[in-house]
């Protein structure tokens, strides 16, 4: 019987991608198990985002590789963007590692595998799908339970920011067509899915493709601009299409793309969810223009009045870098006035790391860690300064909420989300999948408590995924 372990490190778009791993090992025979001692192959799934993340790697590997001095026959992969960014590089690094695959390469896993498996010398397989793109397309069926999915619209970044790998590790953008978009949502609606997450890497920048366009040469800016009010009709093309879906969602957005027809789309569709993450970066215009953002802090916090306008209400989350080469105390107090101006009740934030191919890399990192280390606390300090009254404010409040799962921490509990993306813990169990009236009792520090409305009992979806690859 054929196991295997899979260790995601890294955002959504890798939570996704290892869901496509597990899936294309499934239709190979393959059966999961969370102990090594009894899988025939170990895959991490790695991000490349930040430096930590490969520190992250290579100290997991070292705990792997007694394990495979030991067991010859384990297979260690390591697929993602830290495989797509190092390749062969990797396989020197780790000369006990069989099989570096990245992000465009996940259906030839199982070849691989039997390669490594075959005696065959350990291989990387990093090559961009840009002239044939294709997503790997998740159909549900009857027997594990999901109640929120992720979709891939677009993969790739044409953006260029200064500090940022991605374009480098997912290659340029490629666009999925509407049509296969609406056929993956509307098959895990009918297969239970409650809510569906739009993934990419600046996801309102989707567009239909274009068979005639080159796909790795990005259009001129102002036609790429004039393209981006494509993805507010996909939204409603899905909120008509796809009436039974319960809650949409979409991730990241780009600032620049924020178009009036993306915010009227959220003032018209009750599907779309009250809330918005809206990567910013920096409050400094200075910095902004240094990390090739394209936009102005006053243009950011015009838009986000304008959606908040139009929907009243609406949460906004955002990432932020701190301690970008030559930021000054100056350009940091700018960007803590942002996040209060914004009145984030959420934030990524993270130090600036140089990254592997940026240009950034050009640039001094100048600013000494134990300032960066001062500045992201500051961060954290104002965001939960202001998360803590906001979730103070629906104390007796009903609010509307999926519950994805069993609480973490109370097994007598279970946890879900509002459409304001606030995490409520509610009593009982057996509640997955279902949207229920929570009056919220109390406020804790991240998160809400509350007893539901109604004790009726709930249905609970059930279904895993079949896949298939669609170019």
């Amino acid at each position: 019987m054929k196991r295997y372990l899979v260790q995601t490190m890294g955002c959504q778009m890798n939570v996704h991608d290892s869901r496509r791993i597990e899936e294309v090992l499934s239709a190979d025979g393959w059966l999961p198990t969370d102990e090594p001692a009894l899988a025939q192959l170990i895959v991490f799934n790695t991000c490349s985002v930040r430096e930590k993340a490969e520190h992250k790697l290579m100290s997991a590997l070292g705990t792997v590789r007694g394990f495979k001095e030991e067991r010859r026959d384990v297979v260690i992969a390591v697929a993602g963007c830290v495989a797509q960014q190092e390749g062969e590089r990797l396989l020197q690094k780790a000369r006990f590692v069989d099989v570096v695959i990245g992000p465009d390469n996940i259906s030839e896993l199982p070849a691989l595998i039997a390669h490594a498996q075959g005696g065959g010398a350990p291989v990387a397989r990093t090559v961009f799908d840009v002239h044939a793109p294709a997503f790997l397309e998740a159909t549900p069926a009857p027997s594990k339970l999901e109640v929120t999915a992720f979709v891939t619209v677009m993969k790739g970044c044409d953006e260029r920011c200064t500090y940022c790998v991605v374009p480098y590790t997912r290659g340029p953008e490629r666009y999925r067509s509407s049509d296969a978009i609406i056929h993956e949502i509307r098959g895990m609606v009918e297969g239970g899915v409650r809510e569906v997450t739009l993934l990419g890497q600046t996801v309102n920048s989707w567009h239909e493709p274009n068979a005639d366009e080159p796909a790795d040469e990005a259009p001129p800016w102002s036609e790429r601009l004039a393209r981006t009010s494509q993805f507010a009709a996909l939204l409603r093309r899905i909120a008509v299409e796809v009436p039974e879906l319960g809650r949409l969602r979409y991730t990241s957005p780009h600032p620049r793309h924020l178009t009036d027809e993306l915010i009227e789309a959220h003032a018209d569709l009750d599907v779309l969810a009250r809330h918005v993450h809206l990567p910013v970066q920096s409050g400094s215009n200075r910095l902004l223009k240094r990390m090739l953002r394209r936009y102005t802090r006053e243009l950011y916090l015009e838009r986000i009045a304008r959606l908040r306008d139009a929907v009243p209400g609406l949460t906004l989350s955002t990432d932020l870098i701190v301690g970008f080469p030559g930021e000054t105390d100056e350009d940091f107090a700018q960007t803590l006035e942002l996040v209060r101006e914004a009145g984030f009740v959420a934030a990524f934030a993270f130090k600036y790391s140089p990254r592997p191919n940026t240009p950034s890399l050009k640039l001094e990192d100048d600013v000494p860690e134990a300032v960066k280390a001062a500045r992201l606390q500051a961060v954290f300090d104002v965001v939960a300064a202001q998360q803590r009254p906001h979730l103070e404010s629906l104390v007796g409040t009903t609010q509307r909420v999926l519950v994805e799962g069993i609480s973490r921490t109370d097994p007598k509990r279970s946890t879900g989300r509002t459409a304001r993306n606030e995490i409520v813990h509610v009593d009982g169990v057996d509640l997955e999948g279902a949207f229920l009236d929570v009056v919220i009792e109390r406020a804790n520090e991240h998160s809400l408590m509350g007893r539901r409305l109604s004790e009726a009992p709930v249905e609970r979806p059930r279904f895993p995924h079949r896949l298939k690859v669609v170019g």
